[in-house]
């Protein structure tokens, strides 16, 4: 049994890494996008949250979520998440009682105060860059990048020149 323990602080901002089962990339398929983003409209409605950042690649996830004041749950949030979209992706898989979409757990960091936030709000967002998957963020589909640049947080052409300083010591893959 590990010792790792979670903080849960009501009301908190954390970043997160959710990995597919064995890193399959499942999140190629433009539907299994579409499904991921109807798990979280769903999950939302009963337990709602605010999703500052986000970014799916292939095989992993990273997001930015703001819970509610009096709230310190996320671990529910993500239970329910996985279940919507594993029950409607695939079929059994080699695992007991399970199937293979999602990695057990997820990676979590909370968040200390602003220059953490946008610290980690430029990682998700240079996330595709980082994976050599397009070359500046606006060309990554599944992104809250063009929502950010919308709200002025960015230019749109913000980390097409290179990685970030503001990143290049957060190793978190």
């Amino acid at each position: 049994m590990s010792d790792y323990r979670r903080i849960f602080i009501p009301g908190g901002v954390y970043f997160f890494t959710v990995v597919t089962f064995q890193r399959k990339p499942i999140f190629l398929d433009p539907d299994n996008v579409s499904l991921l983003r109807a798990a979280f409209q769903h999950i939302m409605v009963t337990r709602p949250f605010t999703i500052d950042a986000i970014v799916v690649l292939p095989d992993h996830l990273h997001c930015l979520w703001r819970l509610p004041e009096l709230d310190d749950d996320f671990s529910s949030r993500w239970r329910e998440i996985k279940k919507y979209v594993s029950k409607r992706i695939g079929g059994a898989g080699i695992r007991a009682k399970e199937k293979d979409i999602w990695q057990r757990r997820f990676w979590e960091h909370t968040v200390r105060n602003e220059n953490d936030w946008q610290r980690h709000m430029d990682y998700i967002h240079y996330n595709p860059v980082k994976h050599g998957l397009v070359l500046s963020p606006a060309q990554w589909p599944y992104s809250s990048f063009c929502r950010a640049v919308a709200n002025g947080w960015y230019d749109i052409n913000w980390g097409s020149h290179g990685q970030p300083e503001t990143i290049q010591d957060l190793e978190i893959e």
